[in-house]
């Protein structure tokens, strides 16, 4: 949700992938709850972080979503290589429990907050970037 998030928001400004440390599918509550805002990621493929890095992509900034338990249990990926690392702790919705109902609500608050976090980030940095570029 993030990234495609960030490539809406701010497409002139960044170009977002997404990695984690296992290749799974897309959670169908994503998928659900991102159709809602007009975003589709049904035909997204999910990728490692180590296959992001074998890559050779230089990445500007490396964003973690995991949550802060993950990242204390070390289940949250770690992007080896130089850039700005960003941790910004969302629940994991593969935790949620409940009716489809119940963990769609869950979800939907989770993708609003991921939202609003990137409008902020978005705004920011290209702020700076203009700045920069002024300069």
């Amino acid at each position: 949700m993030a990234a495609a998030f960030l490539n809406e928001i701010c497409p002139d400004d960044v170009e977002a992938h997404s990695a984690g440390l296992d290749i799974s599918e897309i959670n169908p509550l994503a998928i659900e709850a991102m159709a809602e805002v007009g975003i589709d990621i049904s035909a997204k493929k999910t990728q490692t972080v180590f296959d992001a890095w074998r890559s050779g992509t230089m990445f500007t900034h490396v964003i973690k979503v995991c949550s802060e338990a993950e990242a204390q249990a070390r289940a949250c990926p770690i992007f080896p290589s130089p850039t700005k690392r960003v941790s910004w702790p969302f629940e994991n919705p593969a935790r949620f429990e409940g009716s489809h109902g119940a963990r769609l609500e869950q979800m939907r608050s989770v993708r609003d907050a991921i939202k609003n976090k990137i409008e902020g980030w978005c705004e920011e940095v290209c702020s700076r970037r203009l700045l920069e570029a002024r300069h």
